[in-house]
Parts: structure tokens; C-alpha cells; sequence
């Protein structure tokens, strides 16, 4: 069992934990703190929005982590709707934590290369 950084009233909420996403750590921090306290659609369009280059975040659109946000945005709202909550009462909070770090296998020149991954963890609570 995951542990979420946050824990609120598990039947006004929905959770979702992206473990061992390869996204930048410090890129799903700024995304995270951006999406905390969005209701939920404000915060689709906007990641969508992002997506498309429509709207920047500090000059940058940060497209590898918006995929992923907008992925498990999804997951969440539907583990949302299963519970029978209100999609325009629920707002996000979202962090981003540090993964595992694990070592690129294949390569002569390459090998040993150390890649680390972010978990994400995406809460929906009903306000």
C-alpha cells in the first residue's frame, strides 16, 4: 500500500499514485504546486491548454509532465465518478515525490548510467 501525503475523508475523495514515472522531479514540482487548489475542470483546460502550447508555465510548457498529469487526471476522475462524487465540487492536491534511482542496462559507452524516476500523487476531494 502507497502512502499518500495527504489523507482526507476517504468518502468525499479519490486517489491516484503514479509510481516510477520518468519525468523531472523538480518539473512535477512546479506543475504540482500550479494544480494545487484548481477545481477540477479549471485544471483540465489548463494542463490541455499547456499541452497545446496555448498557455506557458513561467515561460516553459513542461510537455512531459503535463502527458502524465493530464493521464492520471483521468484515472482520478474516474475512480471519482465510481464513487458517486460531484466532478464540480472536486478540487486537486498534488505532490511530487522522489522515486527510486535504478541504472541503464544496455550500452558499452552508456552502461551504469544512473535514471531516476518521480512518484506523483493526485488526490480529488469533494468541497
Amino acid at each position: 500500500m502507497n502512502k499518500y501525503a495527504y489523507n482526507p475523508d476517504p468518502k468525499k475523495s479519490a486517489k491516484v499514485f503514479g509510481r516510477g514515472v520518468r519525468i523531472s522531479q523538480r518539473s512535477s514540482n512546479i506543475v504540482c504546486s500550479k494544480l494545487n487548489g484548481m477545481k477540477l475542470g479549471k485544471a483540465k483546460i489548463f494542463l490541455i491548454n499547456t499541452l497545446l502550447q496555448k498557455q506557458s508555465m513561467n515561460g516553459k510548457y513542461y510537455t512531459n509532465v503535463t502527458k502524465e498529469m493530464v493521464r492520471l487526471l483521468r484515472s482520478a476522475e474516474t475512480n471519482a465518478e465510481f464513487k458517486g462524487l460531484d466532478p464540480s465540487k472536486l478540487t486537486i492536491h498534488a505532490s511530487a515525490h522522489t522515486g527510486f534511482t535504478f541504472y541503464r542496462p544496455r550500452g558499452w559507452k552508456r552502461r551504469m548510467e544512473k535514471r531516476k524516476v518521480t512518484n506523483i500523487q493526485l488526490v480529488l476531494e469533494e468541497r
